[in-house]
């Protein structure tokens, strides 16, 4: 047969799962053939906990009171005014004075957020910047805006972020520095005083190029925080600075797919730079994010559904982890616990745990060999009753119980 040509880079990415997903199918097969009970789940960051009560009723009204053609028609390119209104009303309200209804762009959920925003600010050849370990999409991101990611490793140990090796990664090619707090995959929050060194080390470069380094925050778990933990609002701390927000964790509702972009008011030429989110949300066919959803988001801005839930499941699997013999960072945020593998090989010890019904990501795709990421925004039950399974999987290995 003639060659197609077809682009072959679009071929590779459908045919080559990422490992999350991969872990997740093969999961869906096990429960299929041999029962729900053989298998704990660990790979997919997938709320378990349901969404606010509030929802269900915003949702009602919304379909019992709004004309249904304009409720379910398209909206604005960049979203509905009222909607982006009420987002950036809610984002001057409780982190500062940053945005208006015109610099916020209403999306499908933070992956299109970040593609977006990407594919706005890079052209061919530049270099985004992020720590690793990091959300493995995020070169498959910047690739699409031609650009080339660079991963910087976190402090071993903690996972915090190493802001010296930042600013020797800094290079003329570099357009933008993403980051991700609280973390995936280690559920790492960043402090204030790391974040303004951090955007002290973006001004000084930006000087020395005479043009801005961007500050991209990816924050679908910022509400996601344990205890008395505060995360630092970026716009706070960078002038040129642009978040990358998802309902998706905060509401429990992934599959709704609803986020937007919101650029700094402060931002230089901040008026194109929006501009250029619009036009890349036009090329990429992100317009209009999903109508009803949008609504929804707007009434139910600050609400969340029960992080208690995920809080216990962290404090209860650690305990279960650590009695075994295992080695966890303790997150401060989001969903995931980063655990040292037994072996040097993280591949191997997920395949090896796999043969007692644990799914658990190698932290290779994240950047970080020798660990896995367990999502625990599993059930409780699930939780308890993997405790054999993790006893049984650190016995291979010889660890010694605690």
């Amino acid at each position: 047969m003639k060659d197609i040509a077809i682009n072959e880079n679009y071929v590779r990415l459908g045919k080559v799962r990422s490992v999350i997903r991969d872990l997740f199918e093969y999961g869906n097969a096990v429960r299929a053939r041999e029962g729900a009970d053989k298998v704990f789940d660990f790979s997919l960051g997938n709320p378990c906990v349901p969404p606010p009560e509030e929802l269900n009723a915003v949702l009602r009204e919304l379909i019992e009171t709004c004309d249904p053609v304009t409720l379910h028609g398209y909206t604005s390119a960049q979203g509905a005014e009222n909607v982006r209104r009420a987002v950036a009303d809610y984002i001057n309200s409780n982190f500062g004075d940053n945005v208006t209804a015109d610099t916020v762009y209403m999306t499908c959920g933070a992956a299109a957020a970040i593609v977006i925003t990407l594919c706005a600010l890079c052209n061919p050849g530049d270099e985004v910047i992020t720590f690793s370990p990091c959300f493995p999409e995020y070169g498959v991101f910047a690739g699409q805006a031609g650009a080339k990611l660079v991963a910087v490793p976190a402090k071993e140990g903690t996972f915090a972020p190493d802001i010296d090796a930042l600013q020797n990664a800094l290079g003329a090619k570099t357009k933008a520095v993403l980051i991700n707090s609280p973390n995936i995959p280690a559920g790492v929050v960043y402090s204030e005083e790391e974040v303004s060194r951090l955007c002290a080390a973006l001004r000084a470069h930006s000087q020395k190029l005479g043009r801005p380094v961007w500050l991209v925050s990816d924050e679908p778990y910022r509400e996601l925080v344990y205890g008395d933990t505060k995360v630092p609002y970026a716009m706070n701390f960078y002038d040129d600075s642009i978040v990358c927000y998802s309902f998706s964790k905060s509401l429990s509702v992934p599959g709704e797919r609803i986020g937007y972009v919101a650029v700094n008011r402060r931002a230089a030429r901040e008026e194109d730079v929006y501009a250029a989110v619009c036009g890349a949300g036009r090329a990429l066919g992100y317009v209009c994010a999903p109508s009803l959803f949008q609504q929804a988001a707007a009434r139910l801005l600050g609400k969340t559904s029960d992080v208690s839930v995920y809080a216990a499941n962290r404090d209860r699997l650690a305990d279960i982890l650590r009695g075994c013999g295992f080695e966890a960072v303790t997150p401060r945020g989001a969903f995931y616990l980063f655990v040292k593998s037994p072996e040097p090989s993280a591949a191997a010890f997920s395949e090896r745990a796999k043969s007692y019904g644990l799914l658990l990501v190698p932290g290779d795709g994240f950047g970080c060999k020798g660990y896995v990421r367990i999502a625990y925004c599993v059930s409780p039950q699930t939780v308890e009753r993997s405790a054999p399974a993790f006893a049984a999987l650190a016995k291979s290995y010889g660890l010694p119980r605690i």
